[in-house]
């Protein structure tokens, strides 16, 4: 509790001193300019990616805040209506998943982002009309968003992609007294914005109604960006036989001899990959014994994150083990044209995606839908059938055997159900970003009419 109660002085008074120190430079706000700030990796957050990108095509000025730790969008470079403007990473000491360390470093990575962060809101850049600010992480962001908003007389909208509290509960779990601080500093700041977007329908009424929130909840839900296509044939024969990922094995997937499935992740835990091994255990030993017909899979999934090292070691004593001699298991990271191709090219997406609060969803499936690949991912969770529709365009599970058995059921041939789910996913892919983004947002911001 002494712990607690020193982290909160440090934080509050750290943010005192910002804000009377590095008073925001008053400016006269271009209307129509929109400042769109992530606290986290541009590169990674492809949503508030297609904010910007759709804020400036409709005419609109934006300045994208954010970590460049990979490459954003190329449009979004080239756009001459938007500025990237970087963000300094915490020292690498302050990022660990040890549960003591991450008490111990939290504060001093906080007081950090503090501090860049308010200098990039308030003192590099210039007054905006609005400020579009992605939640989660909440601290320090929404705080210091309300600041910088109510000095400069700019509008907040929140982006909800999930609860920053329900994450810290993935560390702490739910009863540690910081994750029940960080619920009420989130909600008690959430009723400071002018209007608030949130992903799913499921978020918009646990916003309504635990928090009584007078301004508007627009639920403006994910859709896939033009990059994501689906293949023709001929496309997807020539992309397998070029990727370096998929060209050993490119010959039995186009004969059905194997099939290609995919996933991304960013290895956390709100991702048990430990699941998806003992599905790829249980199929492998079903082809070997009971059912020869099945195919071989090629699994590649792409991402980097903490977990990633450990997960390869227990890749590697499975095929040790022989306990994957139906399955091949590949990882790496792909540029995100490169990504996008590979779920063109792919039988069929996963997605493992649990959800810390149950109302977000996997933006790796509106990818996926994007590309006309169908999907089979972990569906035990209130907002999943806002996304996915059973039988028609993929399938979920809730345990390992689920998965295994609706593997099995999809690739035992001849495909017919499998056939079923892709016409259902290239039906999904005709619904796009700009079509949800232009009735809500951008009506919003005044660049609709």
């Amino acid at each position: 509790m002494l712990w607690l109660l020193v982290t909160l002085i440090v934080v509050v008074v750290s943010i005192a001193i910002a804000f009377l120190l590095l008073r925001p430079i008053p400016a006269k706000y271009v209307k129509g300019s929109i400042q769109v700030v992530v606290l986290g990796d541009i590169g990674h957050s492809p949503r508030m990616q297609y904010h910007a990108l759709s804020i400036a095509e409709h005419g609109g000025q934006v300045e994208l805040v954010g970590y460049i730790d990979s490459e954003p969008l190329q449009p979004l470079r080239e756009h001459p209506s938007v500025i990237l403007r970087p963000l300094s990473r915490p020292p690498q000491v302050l990022q660990t998943s040890n549960k003591l360390l991450f008490l111990l470093g939290a504060p001093l990575k906080v007081i950090f982002q503090t501090w860049t962060l308010w200098e990039a809101l308030a003192r590099q850049a210039t007054a905006h009309e609005w400020m579009l600010v992605q939640n989660p992480p909440s601290i320090p962001t929404l705080l210091l968003a309300i600041l910088a908003c109510r000095a400069r007389n700019t509008k907040l909208v929140v982006d909800w992609h999930n609860f920053g509290y329900s994450i810290l509960a993935l560390k702490l779990g739910h009863s540690h007294l910081l994750v029940r601080v960080s619920k009420y500093y989130e909600y008690a700041l959430a009723k400071f914005a002018y209007c608030h977007f949130t992903v799913t329908d499921a978020m918009r009424d646990v916003l309504k109604n635990d928090l009584a929130i007078a301004q508007p909840i627009l639920t403006l839900h994910d859709r896939p960006a033009p990059i994501f296509q689906p293949m023709t044939s001929q496309q997807r024969a020539a992309f397998l036989v070029q990727q370096a990922l998929t060209a050993g094995e490119a010959s039995e997937i186009l004969q059905g001899k194997t099939r290609l499935v995919v996933s991304s992740t960013s290895w956390t835990p709100d991702e048990d990959f430990s699941v998806l091994l003992e599905a790829l255990c249980k199929y492998s030993a079903s082809a070997i014994s009971d059912s020869p017909q099945l195919p071989e899979l090629l699994v590649i999934i792409t991402g980097k994150g903490p977990l990633r090292d450990r997960y390869l070691q227990k890749i590697k004593s499975l095929e040790a083990s022989q306990d994957l001699e139906m399955i091949t298991v590949k990882t790496d990271w792909l540029s995100f044209e490169q990504y996008a191709s590979l779920l063109a090219a792919a039988d069929l997406g996963l997605s493992l995606h649990t959800s810390s609060s149950g109302v977000d969803l996997p933006m790796k499936v509106v990818d996926m839908f994007g590309a006309g690949l169908p999907v089979l991912g972990y569906n035990n969770y209130k907002a999943w059938p806002e996304l996915v529709r059973e039988d028609i365009n993929g399938k979920g599970f809730a345990n390992a055997q689920q998965m295994s058995d609706t593997m099995r059921l999809l690739f035992d041939p001849p495909p017919t159900k499998l056939d079923k789910l892709k016409q259902g996913a290239i039906h999904e892919s005709n619904r796009r970003w700009d079509a949800e983004w232009e009735p809500i947002a951008g009506r919003l911001f005044g660049l609709v009419t």
